[in-house]
Parts: C-alpha cells; structure tokens; sequence
C-alpha cells in the first residue's frame, strides 16, 4: 500500500494540542535539492509534569507523505535548560500501513512547559517541540476508570452511527459502565475511523480487531466513537466523559477498575499486545 497523503490540516490537527508547527528541517550536511523535506509529526496529545517515564510518540512525514521508516532517535531539552538528553526509539509498524509507523521512547518529563526536541533521522536534525502539561487531562495509568455508559446497539445514547467503519466492528455489543464489576480486564478503544483527523483511527481499529481472538476468552473489548454524529460537531458523551483531548486512544482496565495501560496518538499490534498480555495474563 502507498503511502497517505496526508493533508496540512490533519496533519496539524493530528497533534492534539502539541506544538507542530515550529518544525524545522535542518540537514546535518548538504541535501540535493531534490530531496523532499522531512517533518516530525507528535501524537502524544497528553504529556504532563511526571516524575515517571511517559510514552512520547511522533512519526516522520516526507512532504505531504507518511514516511516512519528508517531508525531514529530523539534529543530532548528542558524549558529554560541547555540540558540535553539523548534517547532510542522503537519503532512500531505491526499493523499500520507502509510509512506509517510510530516512533515511541519513554522520557521522564519532569517540568512542565515547551520542551525542544529534535528527532535524528537518516543524517537529519528535525526540530520540533512538546508540550507537557501541568497535570494529565485524560485519565492517568493507576487511577480509576471512568467506567461511564457507552453506545450500544440496544441504548445509542444519541451517537449515530455507533461505528464509522466499513463494515461495522462487533465492539459495540456491551456498554462500559455494564462491564464494570464483572470481574474480567477490559479494554477500551476511542476511534473515529471515518472522521480521524491523523488519519490513524482506522489502522488502529483493524489491528485491534486482528489480535483480539487471542484475548477475548479474559478480556472484554469494546470501541466507543468520538463524535454523536458523522457531521464531528459534538462529542459523544462517553468520550466527553472520559476527558480525552485527541484521538485515537487505547486503554486497558485491570478487573478493580484500574487502568494499567493508555496508549494514545498511534500505536502498533505489538504494543496491544503488550498492554493486553499485562492486563489479561499471556
């Protein structure tokens, strides 16, 4: 598969709120002016002042094209720092489309404020910045779960359609809040595979339905759509519930209610994996 084109607009908005565009392409040496530009694209929307490792994931777009191919680090400085901390990324691709990988490192961000990065990427210096917040908006690994209602086919709660892709996923049988106290994991997707503005909610969904067989004898899983209507004007009230300032967002919630995994912006089936082994036992 080629490729997305991926538009200015969704490209900014596929940020969530991360600052995008000071992005800057600065070549380590010379570039043949044939070569088209690269740009880092941040999916983390929800970075916050923790003493504890955070996922930071961006992807790398060549022109108007996803391009998440080759390894890359990323270098980080602190707000009013001169300070710079130099980490791996791994790069998750299972299940997403060619290009369309996620660069993911794990930085302790301890200060809240605009933070300068920049990620090194095939001899290239990409400069972009993070925004991390004074505390969380969207609920935090460790904390309860709000285990609200959400769209069914038997109680829409004023969403329509329940689910954008095509065909219809089977994640919409149980509410949340009918699952809550029942005694197994759950894990929770919030896509708009129609309306996604990084264009990533489709993938996501695809991938989630792939390795949801191997769990689905202990862990319940449901998908709850952004927005009430195809028009994304108005939030559903699940989502409006939960806080979340992006999309897509994947959590996993152990059998007391507790989330133990949040994965947001992107993500590959390793990484579902990952988070479902720890909720659900492998």
């Amino acid at each position: 598969m080629s490729p997305v084109p991926l538009s200015r607009r969704a490209f900014l908005a596929g940020t969530g709120g991360v600052i995008a565009a000071a992005t800057i392409a600065r070549p380590l040496g010379a570039i043949p002016a044939k070569r088209k530009p690269l740009s880092p694209l941040v999916l983390s929307s929800d970075l916050h002042a923790s003493p504890d490792p955070q996922r930071l994931a961006f992807a790398i777009a060549k022109g108007s094209n996803f391009a998440s191919t080759a390894p890359a680090q990323v270098v980080l400085t602190p707000p009013g720092s001169i300070e710079r901390v130099v980490l791996d990324t791994t790069l998750h691709k299972a299940g997403l489309p060619k290009g369309r990988g996620v660069y993911v490192s794990e930085p302790v961000l301890d200060v809240p404020g605009v933070w300068g990065a920049v990620a090194l990427t095939r001899g290239r210096e990409l400069e972009f910045a993070i925004q991390v917040k004074e505390a969380p908006e969207a609920p935090a690994i460790g904390t309860a779960a709000p285990l609200v209602a959400s769209p069914t086919k038997s109680d829409r709660l004023g969403v329509a359609p329940i689910c954008t892709r095509v065909p219809r996923c089977p994640l919409h049988a149980s509410s949340l809040a009918d699952l809550a106290g029942t005694g197994r994991p759950i894990a929770v997707l919030f896509a708009t595979p129609a309306l996604c503005q990084s264009a990533y909610c489709g993938p996501v969904l695809d991938e989630l339905l792939e390795v949801k067989p191997g769990y689905e004898d202990r862990v319940d899983f449901v998908h709850v759509e952004i927005y009430r209507s195809n028009t994304g004007a108005d939030i559903s009230p699940t989502v409006e519930a939960w806080g979340l300032p992006s999309e897509p967002w994947l959590y996993t919630i152990d059998a007391s209610g507790t989330i133990t995994a949040r994965l947001d912006g992107a993500f590959g089936g390793d990484e579902m994996t990952t988070a479902l082994d720890a909720v659900g036992g492998a």
